[in-house]
C-alpha cells in the first residue's frame, strides 16, 4: 500500500521536480499528529494540505485539520479542492485591541505583524488584492444601555460619546499598526499594495465570516491560538467559531511563544 501511494505522490510532483527540489514522503499513523512529528523532526515553515470534503453538517475543515490548526507549531494553509489557482481576494484578520496584560498585548501585536507580513507577501507575488479587518466592541455598552450599571444612569449623548470614544481609540490602533508594517516594508510596497481597511464594530465571529462573504475572499489570514506557552489551551473560542462558519480557503498563524502539545515520542 505506501508504494502505491508513493508511486501516486511522484507522479503528481513530477511536472514540477525540474523547477524545485522536492523531496516525497509517505507517513503512516494518525494524519495530524503524523503531518506535525515531521514538522517537529524537519522544522518545516508551513504546512500545506487540502481540506477534506465538506462533511453533512456543511463545515469545511475535518478533524484532522482542526486539530492541525490547533497544535502544529508552524503556520497551516488549508486549501479547499475547488480553490482558484491564485488568491486575487485575501483577508487578513487582526485584533488591535488592548484589552489584556502587557504580556499578552506584546504576543498580540508580533501576531498581528506576522499575519500582516504573510497577506503582504502573497498579495505581491499573486498580484492580489489585501483586505485587512478588525473588529471592536465598546465593553459595557448593552448594560449601559439598559442602565442597569451600578451606580450609573448614563445618558443616551454620554453612551454614544463612549462609543464613539472606543471607535476612535480603536481606528488609532489599527493605523499605529499600519504605520508599523510601512515603517518595516518600505512606503512604496504600501503605496502599491494599497490594502483596504475594514473596522467593523460587533462580534468577529460573525462579522469576519459575512465580511469574507462579501468580499468573496479566496483566503483568510488569521491567527488561531488564543494563549502561549500552556500546550492544549491553543485555540481562541473566537478563531473556532470564524473556521466554523467561513467556506474558502485559511492560512492559520501562531504567535511567538508557541508550544504544540505533540512530541515526537508520544
Amino acid at each position: 500500500m505506501a508504494h502505491y501511494y508513493e508511486q501516486q505522490i511522484a507522479s503528481l510532483v513530477e511536472p514540477y521536480r525540474k523547477r524545485i527540489p522536492i523531496r516525497t514522503l509517505v507517513l503512516e499513523g494518525i494524519v495530524f499528529l503524523e503531518i506535525i512529528r515531521e514538522v517537529l523532526r524537519n522544522k518545516h515553515d508551513l504546512v500545506v494540505k487540502m481540506t477534506d470534503t465538506t462533511d453533512w453538517l456543511g463545515q469545511l475543515f475535518s478533524s484532522d485539520d482542526m486539530h492541525l490548526l490547533r497544535k502544529c507549531p508552524c503556520p497551516v494553509w488549508l486549501v479547499k479542492p475547488n480553490a482558484p489557482k491564485t488568491c486575487r481576494r485575501i483577508l487578513a484578520a487582526v485584533d488591535v485591541s488592548n484589552d489584556c496584560t502587557a504580556s499578552e498585548l506584546m504576543t498580540r501585536q508580533e501576531l498581528n505583524q506576522r499575519i500582516l507580513q504573510a497577506a503582504i507577501s502573497l498579495a505581491l507575488s499573486e498580484f492580489g488584492r489585501l483586505h485587512i479587518v478588525h473588529v471592536w466592541d465598546a465593553i459595557g455598552e448593552n448594560l449601559l444601555r439598559t442602565r442597569r450599571a451600578l451606580f450609573m444612569d448614563a445618558t443616551y449623548d454620554e453612551i454614544t460619546q463612549y462609543i464613539e470614544q472606543v471607535k476612535i481609540q480603536h481606528q488609532k490602533n489599527l493605523n499605529f499598526l499600519m504605520h508599523e508594517m510601512t515603517d518595516r516594508l518600505g512606503k512604496s510596497t504600501m503605496d502599491y499594495l494599497r490594502p483596504q481597511l475594514h473596522l467593523i464594530k460587533g462580534s468577529a465571529r460573525k462579522e469576519v465570516p459575512v465580511l469574507s462573504k462579501q468580499l468573496e475572499a479566496d483566503l483568510i489570514i488569521m491567527g488561531t491560538v488564543a494563549r502561549t506557552g500552556i500546550p492544549g489551551f491553543i485555540m481562541g473560542n473566537t478563531a473556532e467559531a470564524i473556521l466554523n462558519h467561513i467556506n474558502c480557503s485559511v492560512l492559520a498563524i501562531k504567535p511567538p511563544g508557541f508550544d504544540t502539545p505533540v512530541k515526537l515520542e508520544n
